[in-house]
């Protein structure tokens, strides 16, 4: 399943690239993160609790940062296991264009499932997705515009 958007970030680009390597930032506006500790460099460990529907769970996962072109373009991309209520696995490819001073943020997002909550249906698998990549965006917009501010 593949879901895209685009975002005004009031940030420079400049700006808006350090954050999107910063992990403490990405911690931030993971939705569910509830911890995201560098093992390596541009890999990260993640514990994230996610509600799809009626399940619940936990995931333990790896986040990875690919692919990058500074300050332009990168992959973020990620797998987890949620013990029972199974796994998820997928990534983002996110591009950067300045917009004045601000920072036009374009993202393509694939996401794949499997165990108990591929059982869901696609349709509410689909909706969660767009849900909890708004809600990151939208987080990391307010992040920025607090770290202009500032």
């Amino acid at each position: 399943m593949d879901i895209g958007g685009e975002y005004l970030v009031p940030a420079s680009r400049e700006i808006v690239w350090e954050m999107l390597n910063d992990p403490e930032v990405l911690a931030q506006c993971i939705p569910g993160c509830e911890e995201l500790e560098a093992t390596a460099e541009d890999e990260f460990t993640a514990k994230v609790v996610l509600k799809i529907g009626p399940v619940k769970a936990k995931f333990s996962g790896v986040v990875t940062l690919s692919d990058k072109v500074h300050p332009e373009s990168y992959r973020l991309s990620g797998e987890g296991k949620g013990g029972i209520a199974g796994f998820a696995k997928g990534g983002a490819n996110i591009r950067l264009e300045e917009s004045g001073s601000d920072t036009k943020l374009t993202y393509e997002v694939d996401v794949q499932v499997g165990g108990k909550i591929a059982q869901l249906g696609s349709r509410l698998i689909a909706s969660t997705s767009k849900k909890l990549a708004s809600k990151f965006f939208i987080t990391f917009c307010e992040v920025a515009q607090t770290r202009v501010s500032a």
